[in-house]
């Protein structure tokens, strides 16, 4: 009997071992199969990082765009425009909010970016800086030159949170959107807003890269338009310092600032036989005197 039973427990033993093994080779199975699926799974995500970094990234500029829309006031048949920065001061929070997610992306998701996001990205920063830098002393102040000191002009101050690292409205103008190479585009010169009478007119809309081109062409165009700060007559061609400022961006496009111009007689005056003038380049060049005055829309006293 007692070596029935010794038999019997035996027997149970290697039944439970057999099915203990099974169970193990089953769950190795799907641990094996498990691993692959998150192998597989990490793969793809180092494969197209730039994908996903670039889509968590709102390139339409939404916030921004809407901050614009409500805040900005097109004047002179659209060719200048005024800044709303009371109601741009009680929106302030929003225009922050905005900021910080600017300030958010890395370089290496800004690497990621094609060249038109890039360039979109970079005027928006610019110029959402500017207005939050205005903002930081408004409303006493009668231009952003006020923000500077008796060691340190406005431009220079390094306050702006961008690309890992704290920027000046310089830098970003001048090391990143005009770098040599990157972008070569006169054109951001009538984009760019520094917050004075005397530049191209803030647009009532953010840059988007889809629409990049146009947008460009439209601001050049209507900066071109404002005859108080872009003309020619009979004797000269009068046009703002910013073509003197950075005659170099105009002549490296066009082999000169008068060329460059040249494109746009049409613009630049009605009269078809100065147009020709202007197309020829036969008129010399005057550059008009700034305005630095802050572009605000002031209720009246």
């Amino acid at each position: 009997m007692a070596e029935t039973l010794s038999h019997v427990e035996t027997r149970l033993i290697v039944r439970k071992r057999m099915r203990w093994s099974l169970v193990s080779r089953a769950f190795a199975t799907r641990l094996h199969n498990a691993c692959l699926l998150l192998l597989a799974t990490l793969a793809a995500g180092a494969i197209v990082p730039a994908s996903s970094a670039n889509a968590a990234f709102d390139h339409s500029h939404s916030a921004f765009d809407a901050l614009l829309q409500q805040h900005v006031v097109l004047i002179s048949d659209g060719t200048a425009s005024q800044v709303d920065y009371a109601a741009f001061q009680r929106k302030r929070p929003a225009l922050q909010s905005y900021l910080a997610e600017l300030a958010a992306v890395t370089p290496q998701q800004y690497g990621n970016f094609r060249k038109s996001e890039k360039l979109a990205f970079l005027i928006n920063a610019y110029n959402a800086y500017t207005v939050e830098f205005i903002l930081t002393r408004y409303p006493d102040i009668q231009s952003i030159r006020d923000l500077g000191s008796l060691f340190s002009n406005a431009w220079k101050k390094r306050l702006f949170p961008l690309l890992g690292e704290k920027r000046t409205l310089d830098e970003i103008e001048h090391e990143m959107i005009r770098k040599p190479g990157d972008f070569d585009d006169p054109r951001i010169h009538m984009a760019v807003n520094c917050a004075s009478i005397g530049c191209p007119a803030l647009r009532d809309e953010a840059y988007v890269a889809q629409r990049l081109d146009a947008q460009l062409d439209g601001a050049v165009e209507s900066f071109l338009r404002d005859s108080s700060r872009n003309r020619a007559d009979e004797k000269a061609l009068r046009v703002s310092k910013i073509f003197d400022w950075y005659a170099e961006d105009f002549e490296k496009h066009s082999g000169s600032v008068a060329a460059w111009l040249a494109q746009y007689a049409s613009q630049l005056s009605d009269d078809p036989e100065i147009q020709s003038a202007v197309t020829a380049g036969s008129l010399r060049i005057r550059y008009l005197d700034y305005d630095w005055a802050l572009n605000d829309l002031r209720d009246p006293d």
